[in-house]
């Protein structure tokens, strides 16, 4: 039987990355990523994401959706059309697949987040 997943008790090893070169807009942020959950499919993962501030160019594959919660520090996340929006401590939103924009890290952040990928134009 599936055991349920408590983020507290689990101390998963860090994973470090950068945005790659070719979108970066302003700094070069350490990013710190701690899945805690990926469903034995694939196609979920949860867990916390921490990253220094500065901005990149984002491009969501179609099929791929991104739910998340701001623990601490604050966001801003331009769409291509230019409307920004910023997210602090307890507000959440979703990056729908398909999606184009800017990310940028204001304040050193920490996340929940739980993405779904999905083959494009499975319609699940």
């Amino acid at each position: 039987m599936p055991k349920l997943t408590v983020f507290a008790r689990q101390s998963p090893a860090a994973a470090y990355d950068h945005p790659r070169p070719d979108r970066l807009v302003a700094g070069n942020p350490l990013r710190t990523t701690h899945e805690h959950f990926a469903a034995p499919q694939g196609d979920l993962v949860a867990g916390i994401w921490a990253c220094e501030p500065g901005a990149w160019r984002i491009a969501f594959a179609e099929g791929k959706d991104e739910f998340f919660c701001i623990i601490e520090g604050r966001i801003r996340i331009t769409d291509s059309d230019g409307e920004a929006t910023e997210f602090g401590p307890g507000e959440a939103g979703v990056i729908p697949a398909g999606f184009t924009g800017t990310f940028a890290v204001l304040e050193a952040v920490r996340k929940h987040y739980v993405v779904l990928e999905r083959a494009a134009g499975s319609g699940l």
